[in-house]
């Protein structure tokens, strides 16, 4: 009889618990799991000052309370002023290129578009059709694809550019027509994705690469297209390295080539970035250098890289796992916004609040994974993995979880649903601090746009060229339609649900202004954009 007594009692504290759940906008299924949870937890001898259903109303609250309601448009709103701040003298971040035409889709031809990244160097041929050849505007030729070891990533100096033009040679003299060594020299596009400082379109000082690499030894402050020239002569290969363009400027570029209302390129993986195009009026005149008077007469707009992880510093919502997190960083407060949104921290803003929430809740039977004591051992492709499996008995979730995090605590749907949930709090956080940034930019370029619009109009602007009052015409009606966002990077790609949750933060943001009527911004998928925004900033060259 007691037994029975004692197993009524538990259904109705799983009744009470599931209702207090069901107040908090929780799930039944969510409910029960939290309460079995914590009840095996407890019968097990292990200590719970917490159930997991008040662990995760509590996460929710500090991770996702701050973006809630009007409070995301305020967030956007400071972000806005800090971009304007630093458009006028902040030298790291809101930097404008060389790059200020965006192509108009009549571009044609093959060019030879290189890609450097952390990990792999890709030299490709992409032919541009133009728009007229709706579906295939661009295609790449051929590509080769040559991996960036260790080995590679230790070669100092000139020999990395050598290895580098070895392999340029490879591609190129596959084909008979650009295989040659003539005094005519082969135009090259390139997206490199380390540290430089741009003299010109094709100008480019080089500074530390980072990232294990030690290219830069001995070389630093040389000029990174004459570097590469020098290599690929000494193969045979005459080129000339015409344009350079970072991820995010080069996403920009490849997007606006098959869209013409794109004016923004947003990289989102393991790190975070956007260019987006303004009127050069918006920038304080000594972040141009020393550029040529001819660049000032034709340039009414610019592509600008906003650095935009390094924006944020006290107005962004924080933690105490944020906290702990910025306390063991070697460089707390370089990426602030970075450090919230990014692939590379998404997974360990997580693992810090699961070492808070085991002991605490007895969730994983109350031992904490002995991988999980390292940091950075949670990362984001798991968490990407155990949101996506949306079956009753997350068997995938548990699968992967205990092969990556083995434990003598057998993991359950219960726990693997209390990091579902946990997990996608952090994620749906990133997505609206990424929102915000992206609507106080579109409402600055709004902005601008229109001034430069009327001072045209009162005939009080510098220079009033009938190409400029064409441009800013156009600039001014796309403002007020569909304005394009390009993205690339693994996190808006692969991230389960994550490009809904972002464009529907941005529709939220934009139906509470004036500017909402009619207006919008839409994310477009920039497929290959590295190779293909390199080859169209040097076919807009042309």
């Amino acid at each position: 009889m007691r037994p029975l007594i004692s197993a009524m009692a538990s259904l109705r504290d799983v009744l009470v618990a599931a209702i207090k759940s069901l107040l908090r906008g929780r799930s039944v299924l969510q409910a029960f799991l939290a309460y079995w949870t914590t009840s095996s937890a407890a019968n097990s001898g292990k200590k719970i000052t917490t159930s997991t259903a008040d662990f995760l109303a509590e996460a929710e609250k500090l991770i996702l309370g701050p973006i809630s309601g009007d409070q995301l448009q305020e967030l956007s709103r400071k972000l806005k002023q800090q971009f304007k701040d630093a458009l006028m003298t902040n030298p790291a971040c809101m930097l404008p290129s060389y790059n200020f035409q965006l192509p108009t889709g009549q571009e044609s031809g093959e060019f030879l578009a290189l890609d450097v990244g952390g990990s792999t160097l890709r030299v490709a041929l992409v032919e541009l059709r133009g728009r007229p050849v709706s579906g295939s505007e661009s295609v790449i030729v051929r590509m080769d694809s040559f991996k960036i070891d260790h080995h590679v990533r230790n070669l100092t100096g000139r020999k990395f550019f050598d290895w580098m033009a070895e392999k340029i040679h490879q591609t190129v003299a596959k084909d008979s027509e650009k295989g040659h060594s003539s005094d005519t020299p082969l135009p090259v596009g390139m997206a490199w994705s380390f540290p430089i400082e741009q003299t010109s379109s094709k100008g480019a000082n080089l500074c530390g690469m980072g990232k294990g690499f030690l290219a830069a030894e001995g070389l630093l402050g040389q000029d990174l297209g004459e570097i590469i020239k020098l290599s690929c002569l000494e193969k045979g290969l005459h080129v000339e390295l015409s344009s350079i363009v970072n991820d995010s400027s080069a996403t920009l570029l490849s997007a606006a080539y098959i869209t013409p209302s794109t004016r923004f390129g947003l990289i989102l993986g393991t790190g975070v970035n956007i260019a987006v195009h303004l009127p050069v009026t918006t920038i304080g005149k000594p972040k141009y250098g020393d550029r040529p008077d001819s660049w000032h007469e034709k340039a009414s707009h610019v592509i600008v890289n906003t650095e935009l992880g390094m924006f944020g510093k006290d107005i962004l919502p924080i933690t105490r796992w944020d906290e702990l997190l910025k306390k063991a960083h070697p460089r707390p407060d370089f990426q602030p916004l970075e450090q919230l949104v990014s692939g590379y921290y998404l997974g360990e803003i997580c693992r810090l609040a699961l070492l808070d929430a085991i002991p605490q809740t007895g969730v994983f039977g109350g031992i904490v994974p002995p991988s999980l004591q390292t940091l950075y051992s949670l990362d984001t492709e798991t968490l990407s993995i155990i949101e996506k499996d949306n079956s009753k008995t997350l068997s995938s979730a548990i699968q992967i979880f205990q092969l990556r995090h083995p434990s003598s605590h057998q993991a359950t749907a219960s726990d693997l649903a209390f990091l579902r949930t946990l997990a996608s709090y952090v994620s749906r956080r990133s997505a609206s601090i990424v929102a915000a940034s992206l609507f106080a930019l579109w409402e600055l370029k709004a902005e601008a746009d229109r001034t430069l619009l009327s001072a045209l109009s009162e005939g009080s602007a510098s220079t009033a060229a009938d190409r400029l009052i064409a441009q800013t015409e156009t600039e001014h009606k796309i403002a007020h339609e569909i304005t394009t966002v390009a993205f690339n990077g693994s996190v808006i790609e692969n991230y389960p649900g994550y490009q809904k949750n972002l464009q529907g933060y941005i529709d939220d943001l934009i139906a509470g202004t004036d500017a909402g009527k009619g207006a919008g911004i839409q994310l477009a998928f920039a497929k290959e954009s590295s190779l293909l925004g390199a080859a169209v900033a040097l076919a807009c060259l042309d």
